[in-house]
């Protein structure tokens, strides 16, 4: 029988990433145990103390196993971080250093939302793919900007290293592991029993783009600001650098630094997140919203809300509007 290893950090990790990952991985071995075949996975939480206090002492989990038993492992979970993640990460060092060592003996490597940010600071992720809660991705950026970050991914797999979006969307990769280590049959019994569809494979359609002005550079700010007042204008890139007196190439290179995002990409963004508020929220028409947020063309308009959402409008509207269905 393999080994699978849940942790439990050493901080206010997310306890529903740890509770919802054991419950699965339980459910698994039932069903195949109850259709006639072994349970795949001795399922072990290991922790570095053997109760370990959440949510400010609310809860408490208890470990199966202390970490500094060295526990032998085929199959790593790594849980929802909590939100101060620097802190989190400089306190980690020995779950990272055993999470490395596992790595390296053959053990494979799973993390839940923000539990990337310890496989990338344990430098796993380096030349890989990886994916986190979408609301963390500026953040990541900014901590490992030299690592392949794809924040629209529910799950990326290279490597014996998987890695997926945030909060529920963290049971698509636990599927994703369960049917891998058991079977397709045994991965849709579980969908079933824990309502969970298999099918999704973005996180597009959930993510918020926030204003990203968590940086002390005044004249991007500045140029955010404009940006985000005018979305009706046909926004000339070269003109409103210009306007802050910051030539464009300095621009560009302070732009993305600032937000992760060129001007051109940030434009585009803050568009169709206005787009995405007034389907949400109001009766207009779809060409009355385009011209909204300064598209005349509406096949351009339709490309770009599907490229970013990875829906068209009329299903975004149909998906979060209760009062009015578009057909």
């Amino acid at each position: 029988m393999k080994n699978l290893c849940i942790v439990i950090p050493e901080s206010n990790s997310n306890a529903a990433s740890i509770v919802l990952a054991y419950e699965v991985f339980a459910k698994a071995n039932e069903y195949h145990i109850n259709t006639g075949r072994n349970a795949v996975f001795k399922i072990w939480l290991v922790g570095c103390t053997e109760k370990t206090s959440l949510y400010n002492g609310r809860f408490t989990i208890n470990s199966d196993i202390n970490l500094a038993d060295n526990p032998k492992a085929d199959l790593i979970i790594i849980p929802t971080l909590d939100e101060h993640l620097s802190h989190t990460l400089q306190n980690s060092g020995a779950l990272i250093n055993w999470v490395v060592q596992q790595y390296k003996l053959g053990a494979e490597v799973a993390s839940l939302c923000t539990g990337a940010f310890l496989l990338a600071a344990a430098g796993i992720l380096s030349g890989k793919q990886c994916s986190t809660h979408w609301a963390a991705a500026g953040v990541f950026k900014k901590m490992f900007p030299h690592l392949d970050l794809q924040p629209d991914k529910i799950i990326t797999d290279e490597k014996g290293v998987y890695t997926t979006g945030g909060a529920l969307s963290s049971m698509n990769l636990v599927l994703y592991l369960v049917e891998k280590y058991y079977s397709r049959e045994t991965a849709i019994f579980c969908a079933k029993l824990f309502q969970v569809d298999l099918g999704r494979n973005s996180q597009s359609p959930f993510t918020i783009f926030t204003d990203q002005k968590n940086h002390d550079d005044d004249g991007i700010k500045k140029a955010q600001d404009y940006m985000e007042n005018n979305l009706q204008k046909k926004i000339n890139i070269e003109k409103l650098a210009s306007s802050l007196a910051i030539d464009r190439r300095n621009f560009d290179r302070r732009f993305k630094k600032a937000t992760a995002n060129t001007p051109a990409e940030y434009l585009q963004r803050i568009k169709i997140e206005a787009a995405k508020k007034s389907l949400e929220t109001s009766r207009k028409n779809l060409d009355e919203i385009m011209y909204d947020v300064g598209y005349t063309d509406g096949r351009a308009f339709r490309q770009v809300f599907k490229k970013i959402t990875g829906l068209s409008p009329a299903e975004y509207r149909n998906r979060y509007n209760k009062d009015i269905a578009v057909v």
